[in-house]
């Protein structure tokens, strides 16, 4: 039906999260009638991001440098990390100007059904992040879902014999939802809520 040039950009369009083969479809004819200097742009710009851009060797959020803008800014709470799944609920966590701490990274949640063990993720990194920096309290931030509670609570067990507080952000957050997706003033509530993490 289509070209195969054509066929193959909405096959690749196709396999973006959240991008079904309508809208990959869409985006293909848009693209299409794009000027050359746009298409240009766009592609200069994936290349740009996957040439530059790599994972802060602190925190493990996204950086152009070697260690991110937050870990780097003085201003922050270093006392305080706030552990998240992926490097996007940082931005969402950021939006709600109600958290000055530091972050950690998992790259994930412990999730048996997809295969993903808690050494699939960064959770060693954050352990010997604990042993060498002061860190006073750990917010479990991962998404209210099934393997986001799982992670929470796998975190919680194993950070208690260390004595640091671990709190979870409180409901606020619809169950099942990702945390891309809150509202500013719900998530600010949820991480003025957050409560301690309890492991039996």
């Amino acid at each position: 039906m289509y070209t195969s040039s054509m066929q193959s950009l909405i096959d690749e369009l196709a396999r973006l999260p959240g991008i079904g083969p309508k809208s990959a479809q869409r985006i293909a004819f848009h693209l299409l009638g794009v000027t050359n200097a746009e298409a240009t742009r766009l592609a200069n710009a994936i290349l740009e991001v996957k040439e530059r851009t790599s994972l802060c060797h602190r925190c493990f959020n996204i950086s152009d440098s070697e260690t991110c803008d937050i870990c780097n800014d003085a201003e922050r709470d270093t006392s305080i990390i706030c552990v998240v799944e992926d490097p996007h609920d940082i931005v969402a966590v950021e939006r709600t100007k109600g958290f000055r701490g530091l972050y950690h990274v998992l790259h994930g949640a412990i999730s048996p059904m997809d295969g993903v063990g808690p050494e699939r993720l960064r959770i060693q990194e954050l352990l010997e992040r604990l042993r060498t920096e002061k860190v006073t309290e750990i917010i479990l931030c991962t998404n209210p879902n099934l393997d986001g509670e799982a992670t929470a609570m796998y975190l919680a067990r194993l950070l208690k014999p260390l004595e640091i507080s671990v709190t979870r952000i409180a409901s606020g957050v619809p169950v099942g939802g990702d945390l891309e997706y809150a509202d500013e003033v719900t998530l600010g509530r949820a991480l003025e809520g957050r409560r301690e993490m309890a492991t039996s």
